[in-house]
């Protein structure tokens, strides 16, 4: 199996050998290769807002830098780990200008049955809300979410202090290996259901063959099916689902 970090730093020091270390963590467990990305060996344009991406197609994107080479890895991996140092309390600019370069797959998420985590290093406040934040970011891309990681990386570091990192990072490279080798299509939650559901019911009632959306979203046939992939939902989900579809739809028509 593979899995790539991507990492959101252009030092080679704490958020890189954390991520160097989850990835051999992960190589004692089982038959894993993988690759570090440093986003900053790549050239990333800055996003202009244009929607052309999202409207028309992520191929009349106006930039030419290496999106498409990074989205090739992903979808090359089994496994996916964003990695991105703290600063000013915060994602690094290098790790956002990368999620920005990725907006079109928020609406039209790709990576299912993939599995995702990350690592923020930080001095002392602050990781928690970015964690968070990346958490809810590779739910919308479609992976499977093993909670991620802060790790305080003050400095000078202390022997105490490397252990704790050492530990923190063992026990989510197992969470994570865990759940990587299931490979799982996972049941959605009442959440998830509604995004999906509605998403597609506003798709379908208020775009057309013009937007990629819509044309995605026919390909795929998300526009009959319960959810993106193919699950089982029980009957109180099935009902649920059709009401956020009638939710959808009125919304749809009273604009």
């Amino acid at each position: 199996m593979k899995v790539t970090a991507f990492v959101g730093s252009s030092r080679k020091k704490h958020t890189y050998n954390a991520s160097e270390k989850f990835l051999k963590n992960l190589q004692s467990l089982g038959d894993i290769e993988y690759e570090i990305v440093r986003l900053s060996d790549y050239n990333l344009e800055t996003c202009k807002g244009c929607k052309s991406c999202t409207d028309r197609g992520e191929e009349f994107c106006p930039l030419k830098d290496d999106r498409d080479k990074l989205i090739e890895k992903m979808m090359n991996s089994d496994g996916v780990i964003f990695a991105s140092p703290n600063y000013c309390f915060q994602l690094s600019g290098l790790m956002k200008m990368f999620l920005d370069r990725l907006a079109f797959l928020f609406h039209r998420p790709r990576f299912f049955g993939k599995t995702f985590t990350s690592i923020v290093a930080q001095g002392f406040y602050g990781g928690k809300d970015i964690v968070k934040y990346l958490n809810f970011i590779g739910d919308r891309l479609g992976f499977n979410v093993v909670k991620g990681s802060v790790l305080t990386t003050l400095e000078p570091m202390t022997e105490k202090g490397q252990m704790k990192i050492d530990k923190i990072i063992d026990k989510q490279s197992k969470r994570y290996y865990e759940t990587l080798i299931k490979k799982e299509y996972p049941t959605p939650t009442l959440f998830k259901l509604m995004i999906f559901r509605m998403s597609r019911t506003s798709a379908k009632l208020m775009l057309n063959e013009d937007y990629r959306d819509y044309t995605y979203y026919k390909e795929k046939g998300w526009f009959e099916s319960d959810y993106y992939y193919p699950v089982k939902l029980n009957p109180f989900k099935k009902l649920i689902g059709r009401f956020f579809d009638m939710m959808a739809t009125r919304s749809a028509r009273s604009r």
